[in-house]
């Protein structure tokens, strides 16, 4: 039978408490993690939200019945402890607590799905069908408040540079980029479909006086790849700048990355500590690589690629071997770039176009824009795509379109440079790829 909470309601996470307080009366809330039971005394560790709590029952301290009702508890049930801080050098964090009183406010189901200990390993598809108890492992869970601490830094870095955040629709009439990467829905009597990327509103924006935006928001990519590094539905950092540069923005695109992972580090060292990483703060400016310089290394391990063609997977890895940290590819060929990208005005063939590399990752890619109306219809047309398509785009640059440039920075791939994780599925709550829909 289950107890309600009551007038209880908890003072403390684990974090909060401190062996200095020993001899303070406490309520503590969350999980059994493990029992130990050595007969005159029994030891629970509880989780909550921040770490474990070691709760320890001694047949000489407490009440018979209370010393049976310990033993009774099952691991994952959820009960809220009221006891007293005790100073203990053997517990983690330095203190335990002596129970008072339990109340047992729901009891798990057994066998688990997973083991939260970590003491049997889980297939991921195992974990991702549990997600719900795959993050109450502390690895699991450091990976989120890793992520989440890396969101507020870029929206907090962006709003002092005095961006202004706009939501756009994920609804849209026709491809953003052309192409038939796109997710088909029912939208009352004609088709639409889910959003590529938000860059042809974030554009639109550009006309509006607005200056500077910022979108975090969901893309949907229908790409078949079944790779470690993609997703179909993933969360994109996209960022729009008039009166800029691809020289600009790739500054700021920096710095943002260099103070996420600061903060990261000063906020989340008990996170990078479950995770084995030691995360270090890239130095800025990123080196700068030519994009013909890069084909000349990737062919230089021995592995073919034409000039004129985007990179292979191999081609990551080979690139990857030699360029260590972040870094920037530039000088991309004009032709296979979307048709948004400005040409480079003194050589034409050459685009004004970036890729930030992670290593042998891209997580993120930008560019300075066209802003000519003319020069965009022709760009749209050379592609092999209808101008009558993008009419409520094109548009917008018809009354007075500052130049501009921007970027699209990949949460999740982001996630995985700190986390060290080699799953991009790792980094989701949820993950939705060509094979998963649920739960």
């Amino acid at each position: 039978m289950t107890d309600s909470l009551g007038n209880w309601r908890r003072t403390h996470y684990s974090k909060r408490i401190d062996p200095e307080m020993s001899g303070e009366e406490i309520i503590v809330m969350g999980w059994i993690h493990e029992i130990r039971d050595l007969g005159g005394i029994i030891f629970v560790l509880l989780r909550d939200r921040d770490g474990t709590i070691q709760i320890t029952a001694p047949s000489k301290k407490i009440s018979k019945e209370l010393l049976e009702e310990i033993r009774k508890l099952r691991k994952e049930s959820v009960v809220a402890v009221k006891g007293i801080i005790q100073e203990s050098g053997k517990a983690p964090g330095g203190y335990e607590i002596i129970p008072n009183e339990i109340k047992m406010l729901n009891e798990s189901k057994l066998p688990l799905p997973l083991d939260t200990t970590d003491k049997v390993r889980a297939e991921i598809d195992t974990r991702l069908d549990s997600r719900y108890i795959d993050l109450r492992r502390p690895t699991s869970s450091a990976i989120f408040k890793i992520k989440s601490r890396m969101l507020h830094s870029v929206r907090n870095f962006l709003e002092k540079g005095e961006f202004i955040e706009i939501n756009t629709p994920k609804l849209v009439a026709s491809a953003t980029e052309g192409g038939t990467e796109l997710f088909p829905i029912t939208y009352f009597e004609r088709e639409a479909f889910l959003g590529q990327s938000p860059q042809l509103y974030k554009q639109m924006m550009m006309a509006t006086g607005f200056d500077k935006v910022f979108e975090i928001a969901p893309i949907f990519r229908a790409e078949e790849h079944d790779t470690l590094r993609h997703l179909n539905e993933a969360i994109s950092i996209d960022l729009e700048a008039s009166f800029c540069d691809q020289e600009d923005v790739m500054h700021i695109l920096e710095a943002v990355v260099h103070t996420a992972i600061g903060d990261v580090i000063e906020h989340c060292s008990d996170e990078l500590e479950i995770l084995g990483v030691d995360l270090e703060i890239p130095k800025i400016p990123f080196e700068r690589i030519d994009y013909g310089d890069v084909v000349d290394i990737v062919n230089s391990k021995g592995v073919n690629m034409k000039h004129g063609e985007d990179l292979s997977r191999a081609a990551e890895k080979a690139i990857g071997e030699t360029m260590d940290g972040y870094y920037f590819i530039t000088g991309w060929p004009t032709d296979i770039k979307p048709f948004y990208v400005m040409p480079n005005l003194e050589t034409p063939k050459k685009s004004c176009a970036f890729d930030l590399m992670y290593k042998d990752l891209e997580i993120s890619s930008g560019a300075q824009r066209v802003h000519k109306h003319d020069l965009l219809v022709e760009r749209i047309k050379k592609q092999g795509l209808n101008p009558v398509s993008f009419e409520r785009y094109l548009a917008a640059f018809e009354y007075g379109m500052p130049p501009h440039a921007g970027w699209g920075l990949g949460a999740e791939r982001f996630t995985m440079c700190m986390t060290g994780v080699n799953n991009i599925r790792e980094t989701v709550l949820f993950p939705r790829d060509r094979r998963r829909l649920t739960p």
